[in-house]
């Protein structure tokens, strides 16, 4: 898993926006709610996101990918390290973590970010 082009792909999502949070993590959202954290420097080191709740344990499972500290009770995965994840596998999870994130907004705000009345 390659973090710089983790994070450049959560650039591409529709409505999605970043920030920095408690100090020194980067953070994507969409409307307001977060689906992917990271280190501020660059290279990233690692990053969290929100996968679905039956893949939960068995990526926690991997060496190098751990409950995410603080947000393990909402299944949220830490990879800590490069070479937990490969890239396309890393995408499509992340791509899930914004997509669960996103369905859990309200319709309306579904509707202002997909730009569809």
């Amino acid at each position: 898993m390659d973090f710089e082009r983790a994070k450049a792909l959560c650039r591409t999502f529709p409505g999605a926006t970043e920030d920095i949070k408690w100090g020194a993590d980067l953070v994507f959202s969409v409307g307001e709610k977060m689906f992917a954290v990271t280190g501020d420097e660059s290279p990233a080191k690692g990053m969290s996101f929100k996968v679905e709740d039956e893949r939960f344990l068995e990526l926690t499972d991997r060496p190098g990918i751990i409950p995410a500290p603080y947000l393990a009770r909402a299944k949220w995965i830490y990879v800590e390290h490069a070479g937990a994840l490969g890239d396309a596998e890393a995408e499509a999870l992340l791509r899930r973590s914004y997509e669960l994130v996103f369905a859990k907004l309200t319709k309306k705000l579904q509707r202002e970010i997909s730009g569809s009345e």
